[in-house]
């Protein structure tokens, strides 16, 4: 399996082409060149190793992460693409994956690598992660020319335009958006830094979901709306197919400069529709029955609503600063991302270009979590959750996570991460923790 590995990275470093982040949806810039007008393809592996020493851990649950562990997490994705006409686009992503998260992706609502889906397998299996088409309308306004990258042709467009996508794709490919922490294969590893937290958007258990988007650009404006297929059950590997449980999503952006410096500030709201459990139904039927609260047993149709910023500057040609900040119903359970019910965040993205290392970067970052105090009672008497869940929680706190990294790039197409993150309060729970977790992140692209 590892000469396997090494034997296609190798493959993926052979040209020599400029380091991108792998966005599924993106227009980030890149200097792979597509075979044709009508056809292009490109590739992405990632391994990453990530531990956890000991740590303070008095008791622990079903859903606790475990000290003194090492896991290992590995994929390798082809990006396909075919242009049938002008402004049209189809897309087929097969992704080989292996490996699982600490304690099996459980233990910490701001789980310390995205790159462990939540269904880990000792064996490469594959998936048929996205399958899309994408149809761009030009309005006219000035030229906003796309490069060709990831899941992205080469193409002329205007300013002013309307973006359909229908299929199978990412939530995250089209909104949330935020150059600096928005790619776990490229800068932070932390759920709740590359997404808001409380944004439960709509996700099999890999991370995807089928439905549409429609993003309407209009100068210095975006609007963007989409309608997806939850999964079947909360955190499940099965969507739905007919809508009958379903996200909406809405986004404003609104990009700008300050001293030259570009900029954008996007508000994203999501309202799921679906069978969702209360937790006070669950402790009030658990009281009843003498047993532990389970959402599971108490599901009926309900809506459950949240809202999230958004925000990115560039201050210098290499220094940049983001920040988020979420808050959703927390009064019902989450269904398909993790157990947050408010988060905010805040970090600093560093290009190497001062100590001679322009390709090089360093991100520094930090991020709150919290949940409502119904959701505090549901733990302390034994609920589980998406993630989270020690068994009893009779000291909660906030979780509070610091993350930091550095990329190195010792060639164009290849990026070398190290990765410390400190998690206080995991699982919000004060009588554990706190966490040390390491993580060397191996990257390349064509």
């Amino acid at each position: 399996m590892r000469i396997y590995l090494l034997a296609l990275l190798a493959g993926i470093a052979a040209p020599a082409m400029a380091q991108t982040a792998p966005a599924a949806v993106s227009t980030t810039e890149t200097s792979a060149v597509s075979q044709s007008d009508v056809f292009a393809i490109h590739g992405q592996f990632t391994l990453t190793a990530q531990g956890t020493p000991g740590f303070t851990s008095p008791y622990a649950g079903p859903n606790s992460l475990t000290p003194h562990q090492i896991k290992e997490t590995t994929d390798a994705t082809l990006y396909v693409g075919v242009r049938p006409w002008q402004g049209g686009e189809v897309w087929i992503n097969p992704e080989m994956d292996q490996g699982f998260g600490l304690s099996n992706t459980l233990g910490v609502a701001g789980f310390p690598s995205a790159e462990a889906y939540k269904v880990g397998k000792s064996n490469p299996y594959f998936r048929l992660q996205r399958l899309f088409f994408r149809q761009t309308i030009n309005l006219g306004g000035a030229r906003d020319d796309a490069t060709a990258t990831l899941n992205q042709f080469a193409a002329r467009r205007t300013a002013d335009r309307v973006v359909l996508t229908l299929g199978k794709f990412g939530v995250g490919d089209v909104f949330d958006t935020n150059r600096y922490a928005h790619d776990p294969r490229a800068d932070f590893l932390n759920w709740t830094l590359v997404d808001a937290g409380s944004f439960d958007y709509a996700a099999d258990a890999w991370g995807y979901s089928t439905g549409a988007a429609v993003e309407w650009y209009r100068g210095p404006w975006t609007v963007r709306a989409g309608l997806f297929n939850l999964s079947k059950i909360p955190n499940g590997e099965t969507l739905e197919r007919d809508f009958s449980q379903f996200q909406l999503d809405g986004e404003i952006e609104h990009r700008h400069t300050i001293g030259d410096r570009d900029g954008a500030v996007r508000v994203t709201v999501f309202r799921n529709h679906g069978r969702f459990g209360r937790f006070d139904d669950a402790l009030a039927l658990a009281a009843r029955t003498g047993t532990a609260p389970d959402t599971a047993l108490v599901r009926d149709w309900r809506t459950r609503i949240g809202a999230s910023l958004n925000l990115e500057q560039a201050v210098t040609a290499s220094i940049g600063v983001f920040a988020r900040a979420g808050i959703a119903d927390g009064q019902i359970e989450p269904y398909d991302f993790t157990d947050v019910d408010r988060t905010a965040s805040a970090g600093v993205s560093i290009k190497g270009a001062s100590w001679g290392r322009g390709g090089d970067t360093v991100g520094i970052a930090a991020v709150v979590n919290g949940i409502s105090a119904v959701h505090q009672r549901y733990l302390d008497a034994g609920g589980v959750g998406v993630l989270v869940g020690d068994g009893k929680l009779p000291h909660p706190g906030a979780e509070a996570i610091g993350e930091v990294y550095y990329a190195w790039v010792p060639i164009e197409p290849v990026s070398i991460t190290a990765d410390y993150q400190l998690i206080g309060n995991p699982g919000y729970n004060r009588d554990r923790g706190p966490i040390s977790a390491f993580a060397i992140r191996l990257h390349g692209q064509f």
